[in-house]
C-alpha cells in the first residue's frame, strides 16, 4: 500500500529546521548515533584501572565477545559481500582471508601485516579479474 494511502499528516517529513527536536542533522546524528556508543568507551576508560583487571571472569568475557563481533563481521564481509567486493569471487575472497591469518602469525601475530597482507590480495585479484 505505501504511503500514498495513508494522509499527509502521517507521512514521515523532515522539518526544514532539523530532524531532533528542531536540531541540525549533524547533531542530531551526534546525540542519537555517535553519544550513546561513546559514552560506554569513556566509561570503560574511566573504570578499566579501577574495576578489572585483565584476568578477571568479566574482563575475559567482554574480550569474547568483542573477537565474536568482529569474526561475525569479518565473516558477513567475505561471504556475503556489497558493493566492489562481491565483483570478487569467493574463493579469491576466503583465500585472503587465508593469507592474511597466515601473514598474522608468521610476523608475530602482527595484526596491521595481515590485513596488509589480505587487502594486497584482494587488490591484486580485483585488478587481474577486472
Amino acid at each position: 500500500m505505501g504511503w500514498a494511502g495513508l494522509s499527509a499528516s502521517v507521512e514521515p517529513t523532515l522539518a526544514s529546521d532539523g530532524l531532533l527536536w528542531g536540531l541540525s542533522p549533524i547533531l542530531a546524528i551526534l546525540l542519537v548515533a555517535a553519544l550513546p556508543t561513546h559514552v560506554w568507551r569513556w566509561l570503560g576508560v574511566a573504570f578499566s584501572q579501577r574495576l578489572l583487571n585483565e584476568q578477571s571472569e568479566v574482563f575475559v568475557l567482554v574480550k569474547a565477545v568483542a573477537t565474536a563481533l568482529v569474526s561475525a563481521l569479518i565473516a558477513e564481509l567475505v561471504l556475503f559481500p556489497s558493493a566492489p567486493l562481491a565483483t570478487v569471487p569467493t574463493t579469491v575472497r576466503v583465500g585472503a582471508v587465508i593469507v592474511g591469518f597466515a601473514a598474522f602469525l608468521v610476523f608475530g601475530r602482527r595484526l596491521g601485516a595481515g590485513i596488509v597482507a589480505a587487502e594486497l590480495c584482494l587488490i591484486a585479484a580485483w585488478f587481474s579479474l577486472t
